[in-house]
C-alpha cells in the first residue's frame, strides 16, 4: 500500500485505493447525508425533509384547511415523484402521523378516514384516506410566496422546493420531533404554544439571555397530547431545559370510583405519551397471571372515544396508592420520556440546544423571514408606484396616448420619447385594456399613490429600526396566542382544546420496602435451616419436619414459622447479620440451597441464628466473651450479599446470641453457670461497635440471654417442658449491676444454662 490515495498502475491505468481513507469519506458522507436529509429536524421550522416536502407538496395541490379533501394517495405520489423519491409507504408513514392527534399536539394534516389510533392499529391503506391542511401547516408556510426563504432544485432540477418553511409558528418545541441518526439522534417533547409564544415575549421584551428557570415561569414543561402526569421535580426540569438533555418522568392519570360497601375501582383516563394502550392492557395482563402483582384482581378495557381502563384491587382493603405505584413501577403507565434537543442549526450543524437557544433560533428565523417578506413588498410598491406614475401621465394626456397607439407604428418607443416614460411604464400602458380607461380617474390613481407611498416609509422604516422588527414579531406572536390560547375568556379556565393537558404534581411519599413487599404475595410459609448451612422452605406453617429432607450426614438446625412478605435475618459467628427474603427462599421439595450461595459468610463463620425481622424491635447482640449492647432491628437490613457489620469481635472470639428486647430487666448466665440480672436501661443502644461488658467471667463466657418484665417476672423452660416463674422478690439475691459476677442460678434451672425460648 502506497501513502498516497490514490495511485495509478502505469500497466493497467487501474488505480489504488486506501481502503481506510476511502471508508472514511463514503461513510462520513452517508452520516452527514442521514443527519441533514433525514434523522434531524431544524431548529427552524422543527421539520425533517419528508415533512416538509408533504406541507409543500400538500400546498401546491391547493389543499386548504377550507377546501375539499384530496386521497392520500394523490398526495403521496406527487411528493414522492417531484421531492421526495424515496418508498411511497415511508412517505404515507410520515404524512400519518402529522395528522394523528395523538401523536402530534397541533396536527399538520387534517385526516379524512381510519389514519390509526392509540391502540397501535395502523392507518388504512393511502387509497382509502384523504388528507388536507390544517391552520397550523399555513401558518408554517406563511409568506412562502413572499421570498420569505430560499428554494433550491429538487432532485432532478426539474422544479424547487423550499430549503425552510417561513414557520410562523414555534413549530420544533410545540410538536417535538423523534429521530436517529448515525452516532445522534434527538428527542423533544411536545409543548403548549401559548406558553411558548409566553417564553418568546419575554426573551424579546424583557431579558433575551433568560436562564432556563426564568424561561420555566412561562414553559413549566413539556404538553403531551396524551396528558398524564408529570412528576418530575423543577430543578430537574430546569436542568434539562439549560443543558438540552435530560427525562422527564410522565404517569398516567387516574381516579378512584367507590363502587359501595367498601369496593372500589381506579380508572385511568389517560396514559403516557407515545404508550400503545393495547400493548400496555396486554402487559398488565401478564404480570397478573405471573403473580406478579398480588394486589390486582383484574383490568379491563372499558375505553370509546376516551380511554378508560378499569383496574379492580384485590379487595376493598387495599391501598390505591400502593397498588398503583405497583404499577406505575412494572408497566408503562410511568415511563420516562427523554429529552436530547439535538436540531440542526440554521439547517446545517448539529447542536444540542437548551430551551432559550431553540426559541432565539426560531425568533432569529422569524426576523430574517420579516426582513425579506419587507424587502420584497417594497420591490412590488416599487413597481406599482412606477406604474401608477404612468397612469397619471397617460391619463392627463390621454387623447395624444391614444392618437400615437393608433397612428405610431413603434408606439412603445413613441411613447417613451413624448412622455419620458420608462420602460415598465410603457409596457403597462400599451398592455391595458379598453374598459381600463373609464378607471384611469385621478382621484382614484393619486389615493392609491399616496397609500403605497405611506406603506414604502412605513416599511422602510421598519428595515431600518431593529427595535421595531421586534415590535412586528411582538405583534405577530399575540396574534398566534389568540388563536390558540391557554385559557377561555375568564382566564382562568383551560381552553378544552388549546389549554394544558400534562399537569404536575409530586409522586407519592411511600416506602419501598412498603411497594416491595406488596409485590409478593403473602404465603404462610415455614423455613428450615440444617447444621450444614442448607436452607429451604414448604408451604404453610407446621411443625413437623421430615428428616429426610436433609442430606445423609446432616440434620435439622432450627425451623420457623414466616411470611412471604417477611425479611428474614441471619447472625454469624462473626458478628454480620445478612438479610434473606422469604419469597425467594428455594421450595421444600428438595433439600434447599447452600445459604452460602445466597449470601457472601466469610471464610470459617458459622450461622447462629435466623430470625423473621419485626419493624421497630429492638434486640440485644452478645459476643460470647460477654460484651454486647441494644440494636434497632431496622438498622440490620442488609442491601447486598456482603451483610452488614454490627457487633466487632476480637480475633479469636465470636458471636453469642441476639435475643428481642421484650421488657425492663434482663438475666444472663454464664457457662459458669452464675447467673445475674440487671435493668436494661444499663445497656447502651448502639448501630454498632463491641459494646459493653455484661457479666464478669474468670472462666469461660456468655452461655445465655433473656430480657423480662419485671412485673411478671422471669421465666424458663427445664428439659421436660416444664416452665418455672420467679419473681422479682424470688430474685433478690440475683440483683446487680451489669458486669458483675452473679451467683449460681436458683433451684430447678436446666443443666444446660438456657432460658428456653
Amino acid at each position: 500500500m502506497t501513502d498516497d490515495a490514490d495511485t495509478e498502475r502505469p500497466d493497467s491505468g487501474e488505480s489504488v485505493v486506501d481502503l481506510r481513507e476511502a471508508l472514511e469519506e463514503r461513510y462520513l458522507s452517508y452520516a452527514l447525508s442521514t443527519i441533514t436529509q433525514r434523522a434531524l429536524p431544524d431548529a427552524r421550522d422543527g421539520l425533517k425533509p419528508v415533512h416538509r416536502r408533504i406541507l409543500h407538496g400538500m400546498r401546491l395541490l391547493r389543499l386548504d384547511p377550507n377546501g375539499a379533501y384530496k386521497k392520500s394517495a394523490k398526495v403521496v405520489g406527487d411528493v414522492m415523484g417531484s421531492f421526495h423519491p424515496h418508498g411511497d409507504q415511508s412517505i404515507y408513514d410520515a404524512l400519518v402521523r402529522l395528522a394523528q392527534d395523538f401523536s402530534m399536539r397541533y396536527p399538520l394534516a387534517d385526516g379524512q378516514g381510519n389514519f390509526g389510533n392509540i391502540d397501535g392499529d395502523g392507518a388504512a391503506a393511502m387509497r382509502y384516506t384523504e388528507t388536507r391542511m390544517t391552520d397550523v401547516s399555513v401558518r408554517l408556510m406563511d409568506g412562502i410566496t413572499e421570498d420569505a426563504v430560499d428554494f433550491k432544485p429538487n432532485y432532478d432540477g426539474s422544479t424547487e422546493e423550499p430549503v425552510v418553511l417561513p414557520s410562523n409558528f414555534p413549530n420544533l418545541l410545540a410538536n417535538g420531533s423523534q429521530g436517529i441518526a448515525v452516532g445522534m439522534a434527538t428527542s423533544v417533547p411536545p409543548h403548549n404554544v401559548a406558553e411558548l409564544c409566553e417564553a418568546a415575549l419575554h426573551l424579546i421584551n424583557v431579558n433575551p439571555e433568560a436562564s432556563s428557570t426564568e424561561l420555566m415561569k412561562y414553559v413549566p414543561g413539556p404538553d403531551f397530547p396524551t396528558g398524564g402526569v408529570m412528576v418530575e421535580s423543577p430543578a430537574s426540569i430546569a436542568q434539562s431545559y439549560e443543558t438540552g438533555r435530560g427525562s422527564f418522568r410522565l404517569r398516567a392519570r387516574w381516579t378512584r370510583e367507590d363502587k359501595g360497601r367498601g369496593v372500589y375501582q381506579i380508572v385511568v383516563t389517560e396514559i403516557p405519551y407515545g404508550v400503545q394502550k393495547s400493548r400496555l392492557v396486554e402487559k398488565i395482563a401478564e404480570l397478573l397471571l405471573a403473580k406478579k402483582l398480588p394486589l390486582l384482581k383484574d383490568i379491563r378495557d372499558e375505553s370509546a372515544d376516551d380511554i378508560r381502563l378499569v383496574i379492580e384491587p384485590r379487595a376493598g382493603t387495599v391501598d390505591p396508592i400502593i397498588l398503583m405505584e405497583q404499577l406505575f413501577r412494572l408497566s408503562d403507565l410511568e415511563l420516562r420520556v427523554p429529552l436530547n434537543l439535538n436540531v440542526l442549526d440554521k439547517g446545517t450543524v448539529p447542536k444540542v440546544m437548551s430551551l432559550r437557544e431553540a426559541l432565539r433560533a426560531w425568533l432569529e428565523h422569524r426576523k430574517d423571514v420579516l426582513v425579506r417578506r419587507t424587502n420584497y413588498r417594497l420591490a412590488e410598491i416599487a413597481r406599482r408606484l412606477e406604474v401608477l406614475d404612468g397612469y397619471i401621465i397617460a391619463y392627463l394626456n390621454l387623447d395624444e396616448v391614444i392618437r400615437i397607439i393608433r397612428e405610431e407604428d413603434d408606439a412603445k418607443a413613441s411613447l417613451i420619447a413624448t412622455f419620458e416614460l420608462t420602460d415598465a411604464q410603457a409596457e403597462a400602458i400599451l398592455n391595458m385594456r379598453l374598459r381600463s380607461l373609464r378607471k384611469l380617474e385621478e382621484i382614484e390613481l393619486r389615493k392609491e399613490h399616496t397609500s403605497l407611498t405611506e406603506e414604502q416609509g412605513h416599511l422602510n422604516a421598519l428595515l431600518a429600526s431593529e427595535r421595531k422588527q421586534w415590535g412586528e414579531i411582538t405583534k405577530q406572536i399575540n396574534d398566534l396566542k389568540k388563536v390558540y390560547p391557554a385559557y377561555l375568556k375568564d382566564g382562568t379556565t383551560p381552553h378544552p382544546l388549546w389549554g394544558r393537558r400534562t399537569d404536575f404534581s409530586e409522586a407519592a411519599d411511600i416506602d419501598d420496602a412498603e411497594v416491595a413487599n406488596a409485590m409478593i404475595e403473602r404465603e404462610p410459609i415455614t423455613v428450615i435451616l440444617s447444621e450444614k448451612g442448607w436452607i429451604r422452605a414448604i408451604k404453610g406453617h407446621t411443625t413437623e419436619i421430615d428428616e429426610k429432607g436433609f442430606k445423609a450426614d446432616d440434620r435439622l438446625k432450627l425451623s420457623l414459622h414466616a411470611q412471604t412478605t417477611d425479611k428474614l435475618l441471619l447472625l454469624t459467628t462473626g458478628g454480620k447479620v445478612y438479610t434473606l427474603s422469604g419469597d425467594r427462599l428455594p421450595g421444600g421439595r428438595g433439600q434447599g440451597e447452600p445459604v452460602r450461595l445466597m449470601v457472601d459468610i466469610e471464610e470459617g463463620q458459622d450461622i447462629l441464628d435466623v430470625f423473621v425481622h419485626t419493624p421497630g424491635a429492638r434486640r440485644i447482640v452478645a459476643s460470647r466473651k460477654g460484651d454486647g449492647f441494644i440494636v434497632a432491628e431496622d438498622g440490620l437490613i442488609a442491601n447486598t450479599r456482603k451483610g452488614k457489620q454490627v457487633l466487632n469481635v476480637p480475633a479469636g472470639g465470636e458471636a453469642k446470641l441476639m435475643v428481642p428486647v421484650t421488657g425492663d430487666s434482663v438475666a444472663v448466665i454464664g457457662e459458669n453457670r452464675k447467673m445475674l440480672v440487671f435493668p436494661l436501661s444499663q445497656l447502651t443502644e448502639m448501630t454498632r461497635g463491641k459494646g459493653v461488658r455484661l457479666q464478669r467471667y474468670k472462666d469461660g463466657g456468655l452461655s445465655d440471654l433473656k430480657t423480662f418484665d419485671s412485673a411478671t417476672g422471669l421465666t424458663w423452660t427445664d428439659s421436660s417442658g416444664r416452665t418455672f416463674t420467679k419473681t422479682m422478690s424470688d430474685l433478690t439475691e440475683w440483683l446487680g449491676d451489669r458486669a458483675s459476677a452473679g451467683r449460681q442460678p436458683p433451684t430447678g434451672f436446666p443443666r444446660n444454662n438456657r432460658f428456653g425460648r
